[in-house]
């Protein structure tokens, strides 16, 4: 088996190598943390098909976000630029021939929770698609922005966070560089915490707490995401790289099936990269991939209520290997 990962290659031996990256003398990016570069087991053998084989790679040092982009610091963004996000755009009825034409309008996909227990193969149960539904509207319109300026922006397509990131002068993280920082130090441990979901009782992360998708034991102020900073930062001093949202990658998503959360698209030609970090809906009855190894395919042209983004900055060249 062979794989090519931006920014990573084997490391000899099987051991840990860290790289002599020395963080940069000059003024470090607002509200970024510099993460060393080194080498890490990357994936899991223990969860899902999709995070395997474990295999050791290395990355070079970056900065990266100590937080996901919030919706304040998008509404910058867009303000300079005028820009549109892809859930604002008219579909065109060519790429999705299968679909209702009713549902042929600017929009993004909500969650609903459910009355009871339902199919959990079924991810319609709780999806659904709502025309008016973006960024500046979460829950389709008559929804607002009010009180979630600190909240990470959601409904944003792959090309939506390319775009902020180009505009900020930086970059997706590649999917090994994101693992690398979500681990913070702690290699081969099941959380970005430790190896316990909660250590001393204490609850490290915003993901779905009761059965999913219909019982939520959060007081309803507290449901969906949260402001970032909210829960404990890893090692490396990042928040938010467990629960809350899930963050976009540059890699392109090649592994089969394994996927949850979301409804299959109607293009199998649309091509997917890898989101990160699970989000606010994973439970452990559904979806227990708020962990650094978790890893799922996202259709590049799709926005949701539960994924977002961090970008990174680059001070070495990738590198690419081939085992």
């Amino acid at each position: 088996m062979s794989e090519t990962l931006p920014a990573a290659r084997p490391v000899p031996g099987g051991g840990r190598h860290p790289e002599k990256d020395q963080r940069p003398k000059n003024q470090p990016p607002k509200n970024m943390a510099w993460v060393s570069g080194g080498g890490f087991r990357m994936g899991s053998a223990d969860f899902y098909p999709e995070e395997r084989p474990v295999r050791e790679v290395e990355v070079h040092g970056f900065w990266v976000d100590e937080h996901p982009v919030t919706v304040a610091e998008y509404r910058r963004f867009v303000r300079a630029t005028g820009y549109v996000t892809v859930a604002e755009r008219p579909l065109d009825p060519a790429r999705y021939p299968e679909a209702d034409p009713a549902l042929l309008h600017p929009g993004s996909l909500v969650f609903f929770p459910t009355a009871g227990p339902v199919d959990l193969r079924d991810v319609t149960q709780w999806w659904r698609y709502v025309p008016g539904a973006n960024w500046r509207h979460p829950r389709g319109p008559g929804s607002s922005l009010d009180g979630l300026d600190q909240h990470p922006v959601t409904h944003v397509a792959a090309e939506d966070a390319d775009a902020y990131a180009a505009w900020a002068g930086k970059e997706l993280p590649t999917e090994a560089e994101w693992e690398f920082a979500a681990r913070g130090g702690l290699d081969g441990a099941v959380f970005t915490w430790g190896d316990e979901l909660t250590p001393k009782g204490r609850v490290m992360a915003n993901t779905w707490q009761g059965e999913f998708p219909w019982q939520n034991r959060k007081p309803p102020r507290k449901r969906g995401t949260s402001p970032v900073r909210s829960f404990p930062p890893n090692g490396f001093g990042l928040f938010d790289m467990a629960g809350n949202v899930w963050e976009w990658t540059s890699d392109l998503f090649a592994a089969q099936g394994g996927g949850c959360c979301v409804p299959g698209e109607p293009g199998a030609s649309i091509p997917r990269r890898v989101i990160k970090g699970g989000s606010h809906l994973c439970a452990p009855n559904y979806c227990l991939r708020y962990r650094p190894a978790a890893r799922q395919g996202e259709a590049i042209d799709t926005s949701t209520q539960h994924i977002g983004f961090r970008c990174v900055v680059r001070v070495r060249a990738e590198r690419r290997w081939s085992p």
